[in-house]
């Protein structure tokens, strides 16, 4: 199994009500959706997250599964979940990989692409 079988897509929305921006407390909700387009299942195992805010600060964020869960993915089908972030600043991208496994036990990453953090009064 190739990770290019897997693929995720990404869809964020700022939090006003959570956020202070007077604190630099900015929050993101994300809803990712992770399809199997291979002939075989596959489980998350974990995760890993880079989080970079406009001050180009880092957090990197490692995990078993997501969400609390290490879903098995059937061929054909798609798991999705949402989760959140806190940034200091109004502005970041994130990027990573899940580390998965097959049904025939290869462990392989499928790359999560990078996707921005951006609120809509930001966007031109």
């Amino acid at each position: 199994m190739t990770t290019n079988l897997i693929h995720v897509s990404v869809k964020t929305s700022y939090i006003t009500a959570q956020s202070q921006p007077v604190e630099q407390r900015y929050v993101y909700s994300y809803t990712i959706t992770i399809a199997n387009q291979g002939d075989e299942p596959a489980q998350l195992i974990s995760r890993h997250w880079r989080i970079t805010d406009a001050n180009e600060k880092l957090q990197e964020v490692r995990g078993t599964g997501v969400v609390g869960e290490q879903p098995v993915i059937a061929p054909g089908k798609s798991y999705t979940y949402t989760s959140g972030v806190i940034l200091e600043t109004e502005t970041g991208i994130m990027e990573g990989s899940y580390q998965m496994r097959s049904e025939s036990g290869i462990e392989f990453d499928a790359p999560i692409p990078a996707f921005a953090l951006v609120p809509p009064h930001a966007v031109h």
